[in-house]
């Protein structure tokens, strides 16, 4: 379990992203509904995130535009980027399940607001929630989950 260079400021960036972009969805969709989209979008952007690491959306704002004009110090530090980045594919798969709460009824051709609206959008600030831990007390429950099943054998840690 080798370690590298991991700069603390994109993950920032990226826990930033994932809660404005909840909280967009959720308090903004009251006012402008189609605002509810972001939900699913931002799970996209995460699970891709997840999988092709250099197509992440927030990451690639922050080497890319916040970085280079000083907006954003970089914080290296020695760790390792795979808790996060499986933290971040859990994030997209409860936003992928909070987008099925949400527009599953549409799916079946059912446009009445039902339960599944208010289990979806506690999904999706639950997600919103945990990014903000992380990003104001340095808690990552994502990672804590990763050790777990890591150290139990679940998962192969690289």
């Amino acid at each position: 379990m080798a370690t590298q260079v991991v700069d603390h400021s994109a993950l920032k960036v990226n826990q930033t992203g994932i809660v404005a972009t909840v909280l967009v969805a959720v308090l903004g969709s009251q006012v402008v509904p189609a605002l509810i989209w972001l939900i699913p979008l931002l799970a996209i952007v995460l699970l891709v995130g997840t999988f092709a690491p250099q197509y992440a959306l927030f990451k690639q704002l922050y080497f890319h535009v916040l970085k280079p004009r000083g907006i954003v110090k970089p914080r290296p530090v020695q760790d390792r980027p795979e808790p996060h980045n499986f933290a971040q594919g859990l994030g997209g798969i409860f936003l992928t399940i909070a987008s099925l709460f949400v527009f599953g009824p549409l799916l079946t051709g059912d446009f009445r607001p039902g339960p599944g609206i208010v289990i979806g959008l506690a999904l999706a600030l639950i997600v919103a929630v945990l990014a903000f831990v992380n990003l104001a007390f340095g808690y990552c429950l994502g990672c804590q989950i990763y050790f777990q099943l890591s150290k139990r054998g679940v998962i192969r840690a690289s």
